[in-house]
């Protein structure tokens, strides 16, 4: 299906995920179209790429378990370790790199389809603590290509790495223009 719909619409994949790499944080961006999702997880499927995302343990009940596993949901328990302490969700997050031999976890660090100035920067911090890679993937719509075209290994220094991650995503081309920005804070 996913092959077919990238035929139709004349995408390519030009970048893939490299084989060494077997747990990552990918960071899917741009998203400001539902038709993302669609081309985002054809992609993964056609680059044969076990992606998951988080999602809160409440969505983990019925009716929604069995749509939200099959479509590679985590779930998160945010409740609290000791009397009046929360686990936050970047330690929950990255704790679920511990004991798996791969994990791709996808996020959209723009939260939302509408124009976001500032992005979400947990998946560093996620990445950061799981000492695993960021993953830059990308849906182009201009050139109709898409893929993990960046690989960055998080040293520590939060404004030299989302530099470099604000730098590659400010010449991707959103299906909504008018809705993507890289977060103009950490572009400068």
């Amino acid at each position: 299906m996913f092959k077919l719909l990238f035929k139709l619409g004349k995408w390519k994949i030009t970048h893939y995920l490299p084989s060494n790499i077997k747990k990552c944080v990918i960071v899917a961006a741009p998203h400001t179209s539902n038709w993302d999702f669609m081309y985002g997880i054809g992609a993964l499927k056609i680059m044969k790429l076990k992606m998951r995302f988080t999602i809160k343990k409440e969505w983990m009940r019925f009716p929604f378990k069995g749509l939200m596993s099959s479509l590679g949901a985590l779930p998160i328990d945010r409740t609290a370790i000791k009397t009046g302490e929360k686990k936050g969700s970047v330690d929950a997050i990255a704790d679920l790199f511990t004991n798996r031999d791969e994990l791709c976890l996808m996020v959209t660090p723009e939260g939302t389809r509408a124009r976001m100035e500032k992005w979400k920067t947990g998946f560093y911090y996620i990445a950061l603590k799981a000492k695993v890679p960021i993953a830059l993937g990308f849906l182009d719509y201009k050139t109709r290509t898409c893929g993990i075209y960046k690989i960055i290994y998080p040293t520590g220094d939060f404004k030299v790495d989302m530099k470099q991650i604000m730098d590659f995503y400010k010449n991707i081309t959103a299906k909504h223009p008018q809705n993507f920005s890289v977060d103009v804070e950490l572009a400068s």
